[in-house]
């Protein structure tokens, strides 16, 4: 396992894959000005520290998936939807991994 893996948990790339083809609610979970620079087609924000306030949004979604910018917030972000009642929550990693993917 890798540094990063082992920081931030392992993504699972085909499960992501699957996800995203199957029309997975996409959550770039950094701050408003970092969305603004550039995220994943499709997505919403929602800040980290507005999750808990915002659980409603998430409510009904077969397939979640978090994002950020190393994949340390939206292990975060997971952490909190998961304690929550959502467990249909993968940990994206970084939004240029979930880019990547929703493009190919």
């Amino acid at each position: 396992m890798g540094f990063f893996s082992a920081l931030f948990g392992n993504t699972d790339n085909n499960r992501l894959t699957e996800a995203i083809k199957d029309g997975a609610f996409l959550v770039d979970v950094r701050t408003p000005a970092e969305f603004a620079e550039g995220s994943v087609k499709g997505a919403v924000n929602i800040p980290l520290d507005k999750i808990p306030t915002e659980l409603s949004k998430f409510k009904g979604k077969e397939n979640i998936v978090v994002f950020c910018r190393s994949g340390n917030r939206s292990g975060q972000a997971k952490s909190i939807l998961e304690q929550n009642g959502f467990h249909n929550v993968i940990n994206g990693g970084t939004w240029q991994n979930v880019n990547q993917l929703v493009n190919e």
